[in-house]
């Protein structure tokens, strides 16, 4: 069981959410504007935010912005748009997840387990080893929750971090798609896009791209690999 905090101004796909989330045994409190979320999250503690982006007083991109500034529980951004360039810079922002409208409960519900799960991970599995990975320049403390380049501390998000420290633990070796969706992002399926989405941020706060790799190599078709440059 979660604490939830539905924000959606939709009166009708609030009420459904609510109502499914209750049966699902969640405790919910729901709110229609971005200043109301704000309140309920500094005065109350959540385990997941469900974030509507088309709220009447902020756009929900902005509210995401503000809710880093005071919490770092996870946000599900909850959203009628597909522009990929948008759904790139909330990820950036600190959204931990996002569902495109319409989708259904089952989705849902998958998605947030997946959240929860790693949310609720904290220190263990392997954030629990103690060794700091170096992979060339790049050194990666999984306890600490800190990586650096060339001595420069990297500014990661949280699932950023958590890709980049498995792959470290597996240098050289080419990781599946399937397999970091499943340990990364503890989904036995997803969207490739999630995947892409995190790879190519990654590579940007690494100083590199997609055709001119230094540490991340993806094989089409296969999957991601990371290792030292030559």
């Amino acid at each position: 069981m979660a604490s939830v905090l539905v924000v959606e101004d939709d009166q009708f796909v609030r009420s459904a959410l609510i109502r499914h989330l209750t049966d699902a045994s969640h405790t919910v409190r729901s709110v229609g504007t971005a200043l109301e979320a704000l309140r309920e999250v500094a005065h109350f503690r959540f385990d997941v935010v469900i974030l509507d982006l088309g709220l009447p007083d902020l756009d929900g991109a902005e509210a995401l912005k503000m809710l880093r500034g005071i919490t770092d529980v996870p946000v599900i951004i909850a959203t009628a748009r597909d522009d990929e360039t948008e759904i790139v810079r909330l990820l950036n922002d600190g959204a931990d997840d996002y569902l495109t409208k319409p989708f259904s409960v089952e989705h849902l519900s998958a998605r947030m387990a997946a959240v929860l799960r790693r949310a609720g991970a904290g220190g263990g599995g392997e954030a629990a080893v103690s060794s700091v990975l170096r992979v060339g320049g790049l050194a990666i403390d999984p306890l600490r929750r800190q990586a650096s380049l060339d001595g420069a501390t990297l500014d990661l998000t949280r699932r950023e971090f958590d890709l980049l420290a498995f792959l470290a633990g597996r240098p050289g070796v080419v990781v599946p798609r399937k397999e970091l969706l499943a340990e990364v992002w503890q989904q036995s399926y997803g969207d490739d896009q999630t995947i892409d989405v995190h790879l190519s941020w990654l590579r940007r706060k690494l100083g590199e791209t997609a055709a001119k790799p230094r540490y991340l190599h993806t094989l089409r078709g296969v999957g991601v690999k990371l290792e030292p440059p030559r």
